[in-house]
């Protein structure tokens, strides 16, 4: 599958996507610093959210709609909270215009069918169904309707949710679906993660697989990569300030050494292929092979005790070293001679 001008398929780099949320604090300066880090600091893409706080709860002080004392947004209702992380629908032509100047794919979450009908005039190259709307199935369905790719957060599904979520895309005649592994925690702790259920999702729904990441620091997001995941989601932010979600967001030279990390695993995972590279070919001449171990005379017998298996490879093959053992020398050989066929009677 392509999102923009990236292809994502078993052999492909990972797609390493910078979420910006609501990490911009308001200003649309901040979210044009916080696209240049995650340029500067490798990514693939940067990702909003396209919501209101009407499209996403009621302005209610009820305290159905108050987050409660465990919540990092403690003290805020649902509605006050998607006030202060909204991205404003007027900054994101801006947005999106200044990533794709910078070689960046820029795309969104729609939270309902108006953010999509937003988003699909802009023309962006592919949606993320958040993993709280993921038993949205009107959201999902009209989504997918847009022939565009589409990525789904899992990180509040049953498995009966999945199916439903990827068997309505399907159904929409839009199978170009990657599943993200998600853990909707926040910071999530490392006991949470199950990074295990990538290799099984990728088995069970024969999709690609990636991971949206709330954890801190880098090392579940690296270890995702020898699972299969082939898409990495974390959330960034600048350096100087806390947001409504710096707690599990990276600040930019975290997210650069995430990424560097994540190249190099890409490089030493290679592919299955047997063949040597022309570096180890160089160094097959310093492997074992026959050689006299002592002078030996025309007529002598070969014997384990003048012939031997050593370093370097100039000689015959190791393998014929039993074949040899009682043979005749059919000529003079000095200490250290590497052997050869035409030595031996």
């Amino acid at each position: 599958m392509k999102i923009a001008n990236f292809t994502i398929d078993k052999n492909s780099k990972t797609f390493i996507i910078a979420e910006l949320s609501g990490n911009h604090k308001g200003s649309i300066k901040r979210a044009f610093e916080i696209i240049k880090a995650a340029k500067d600091a490798g990514a693939d893409a940067i990702k909003l959210q396209t919501y209101t706080p009407d499209s996403m709860t009621l302005n209610s002080d009820d305290k159905l709609f108050k987050l409660d004392d465990n919540s990092l947004w403690k003290g805020h209702t649902l509605y006050s909270l998607y006030e202060v992380a909204s991205t404003p629908y007027e900054w994101h032509k801006e947005l999106k215009d200044y990533a794709e100047s910078l070689g960046l794919i820029l795309f969104s979450s729609p939270f309902d069918t108006n953010a999509v009908d937003f988003l699909e005039e802009l023309d962006m190259p592919c949606y993320k169904i958040a993993s709280f709307e993921i038993n949205d199935i009107h959201l999902i369905k009209y989504t997918a309707s847009k022939q565009k790719p589409m990525l789904i957060s899992t990180g509040l599904a049953t498995l009966t949710d999945i199916e439903n979520a990827v068997n309505t895309c399907k159904m929409e005649g839009n199978e170009n679906i990657i599943l993200l592994k998600c853990t909707s925690e926040y910071p999530t702790p490392v006991d949470e993660v199950n990074l295990n259920l990538i290799t099984d999702m990728r088995e069970r729904f024969n999709l690609p697989i990636g991971l949206s990441d709330h954890t801190l620091g880098d090392l579940v997001a690296i270890a995702s990569i020898p699972l299969g995941a082939k898409v990495i989601e974390k959330h960034l932010t600048l350096d100087d300030e806390d947001t409504v979600d710096s707690a599990f967001s990276m600040r930019p030279d975290e997210f650069k050494i995430m990424v560097d990390k994540i190249r190099m695993v890409e490089r030493a995972l290679g592919t299955a292929d047997y063949t040597l590279s022309p570096n180890m070919e160089a160094k097959l001449i310093e492997r074992r092979s026959l050689f006299s171990s002592t002078d030996i005379k025309k007529g002598d017998v070969f014997t384990k005790d003048n012939i031997k298996s050593i370093r370097p490879a100039h000689g015959l093959s190791t393998k014929h070293y039993s074949d040899i053992l009682g043979k005749k020398a059919k000529t003079d050989i000095k200490f250290a001679t590497p052997l050869s066929l035409d030595m031996i009677d």
